[in-house]
C-alpha cells in the first residue's frame, strides 16, 4: 500500500494544513465518523490539490466544489462517511466508479492494497493520474472507460465504490463482487439518491440503506442516458 501527502512548504501550505485538521477534527470526526484508518486518510490526503488553485481557499470547506465537465468533487464528509461504510482492509482490491477529480481514489489508496478507478471522461481521467504520480501514489491504476459496465480485468473485487447516482445499482458491479464483498452505491433519481450498501455472503445478495446524498448522475449503459 502507498500514498503520500503534500509537506509543507511555506506559510500558504501550513495554513491549508491547518484547515485540513479542522476539517477532520469538526466536520469529520464531529459529525460522527470515527474509524481512525478513515480519520487518518482524510487528514494525510491534501484536498486542495485535487480542486483548481483559486478554490484552494474554499477544499476545507464541507460543500462540493466543481471540477469541469459538469462534474464536481464530493464534500469531505460524504467522502469519509463512504469510506467509513466501505470499511476497507490493507489486503482489499477496491474498484471506485466515478474518479473525478481523484480525492476519493487517493483516500482509497491509503487504505486498500489497489484501487481501480473507472472514469467517462478522459480528460478528468487524465488529471488524476497525473495527481497520483504527483503525491507519489503508486497503488492505483485509473482507466478511461464507462464505469457502469465496471471493470472485468480485476474482478473480482473486495469492495466496490459508486460516486455517482444511479437508479439502481448495475447488475455487472453485482457480478464482479467477490464473495464476502461490498458495494456501496447511491440509489435513486438523478437530483437526490441514499447510499445502499450490498453484501454478497454465502452466494446471496444483501442490501442496507444509509444517508440521503446528492450526487451527479452515473452516466453509462447501466446507468442513466447522457441525453437525460
Amino acid at each position: 500500500m502507498s500514498g503520500g501527502a503534500a509537506r509543507p512548504s511555506s506559510a500558504d501550505d501550513r495554513y491549508l494544513e491547518e484547515r485540513r485538521e479542522r476539517m477532520v477534527r469538526t466536520l469529520i470526526k464531529g459529525r460522527g465518523v470515527s474509524d481512525p484508518a478513515v480519520l487518518e486518510a482524510m487528514r494525510t490526503v491534501p484536498r486542495h490539490l485535487f480542486v483548481e488553485p483559486h478554490l484552494h481557499n474554499q477544499a476545507y470547506s464541507d460543500f462540493a466544489l466543481p471540477i469541469g465537465w459538469g462534474q464536481t468533487i464530493s464534500q469531505p464528509w460524504v467522502v469519509a462517511r463512504m469510506t467509513e461504510l466501505m470499511a476497507s482492509e490493507a489486503d482489499h482490491a477496491v474498484l471506485e466508479v466515478g474518479t473525478g477529480s481523484g480525492y476519493q481514489t487517493a483516500v482509497l489508496s491509503r487504505l486498500a492494497r489497489w484501487v481501480t478507478s473507472l472514469e467517462r471522461i478522459p480528460q478528468l481521467a487524465r488529471r488524476a493520474m497525473e495527481r497520483m504520480r504527483d503525491l507519489g501514489i503508486d497503488n492505483v491504476k485509473i482507466v478511461s472507460f464507462d464505469g457502469s459496465a465496471g471493470w472485468t480485468q480485476g474482478a473480482p473485487y473486495d469492495r466496490i465504490i459508486v460516486t455517482a447516482g444511479a437508479p439502481v445499482a448495475p447488475q455487472p458491479l453485482l457480478e464482479q463482487l467477490a464473495e464476502g464483498g461490498r458495494l456501496l452505491v447511491p440509489e435513486g433519481d438523478r437530483e437526490q439518491q441514499r447510499l445502499r450498501v450490498y453484501e454478497s455472503r454465502d452466494g446471496r445478495t444483501r442490501s442496507s440503506e444509509s444517508e440521503q446524498v446528492s450526487f451527479v448522475p452515473l452516466v453509462g449503459r447501466h446507468g442513466w442516458p447522457a441525453d437525460g
